[in-house]
């Protein structure tokens, strides 16, 4: 999961967004708090283990497309769903979507 992150922040920060906006998402996804998350990085958590610890936001359920050509929607196994749910909000982050809607704001 680390090796994840780090490839996440080099993402989105190439395309001027910051950490802290990258945490604020996957926070908002997972109801981690940053330290619990900082505390996932540094135990080098699987993203099994990540998930399983997680309170995924009821909201997560707005977030559609297609992720390396496959349809959100379509993704049956739950822990992959997960993985990209937050693939998709990191790549809205980078494309430089506000992020009162990334986080399904008034939804």
């Amino acid at each position: 999961m680390a090796d994840v992150y780090v490839h996440y922040v080099n993402k989105v920060e190439r395309k001027d967004r910051t950490e802290a906006e990258l945490v604020k998402v996957i926070t908002w996804l997972t109801g981690f708090d940053s330290k619990t998350l900082k505390s996932h990085l540094k135990k080098q958590t699987t993203f099994k283990e990540f998930f399983k610890a997680a309170k995924i936001h009821p909201n997560a359920k707005q977030i559609t497309g297609s992720i390396c050509g496959v349809k959100i929607i379509e993704i049956e196994d739950p822990l992959m769903k997960k993985i990209r749910y937050m693939d998709k909000l990191v790549d809205e982050l980078a494309k430089g979507r506000p992020m009162e809607k990334i986080l399904r704001s008034g939804l």
